[in-house]
């Protein structure tokens, strides 16, 4: 099984811009374009490793609520390779989990592009289901 180490070496050969926040959990920062975006937390939690980006809070709106839960399984089924967006106390998130056991660094370079990806292009979406009247 891999260890703390073994994470946080896979960060480093996939050039990932982050800092560790404390032992075993690591910001990844967003580049480009949307860096103003939250980034993406990386929590070595053994026997797993979490992926987790905290996108905003759930609307208080119902028909802001109904479109964006529509929207998020939509991006869910057609967008997103590895995780998917959820909702966490009032608050949507877009997560994913690997067993450490037979993790390689394919696979978590694979599941680190793809949330990556979509904290990127789905940035937008959020703020504009919420802000249509």
């Amino acid at each position: 099984m891999l260890n703390r180490e073994d994470i946080e070496s896979f960060l480093i050969r996939a050039e990932a811009e982050f800092q560790e926040l404390e032992e075993g959990i690591w910001l990844v920062h967003q580049t480009g374009d949307n860096a103003d975006t939250r980034g993406l937390i990386v929590n070595f939690q053994p026997p797993v490793v979490v992926f987790r980006a905290d996108i905003q809070d759930l609307p208080i709106d119902d028909e802001d609520q109904l479109a964006l839960c529509r929207r998020m399984l939509e991006l869910n089924a057609v967008d997103l390779i590895h995780g998917a967006y959820g909702l966490e106390d009032e608050k949507i998130i877009l997560s994913d989990t690997l067993e450490l056991e037979n993790l390689d660094f394919s696979e978590f370079q694979a599941s680190l592009e793809s949330l990556t990806l979509a904290l990127t292009s789905h940035w937008g979406t959020f703020a504009t289901e919420t802000s249509q009247e």
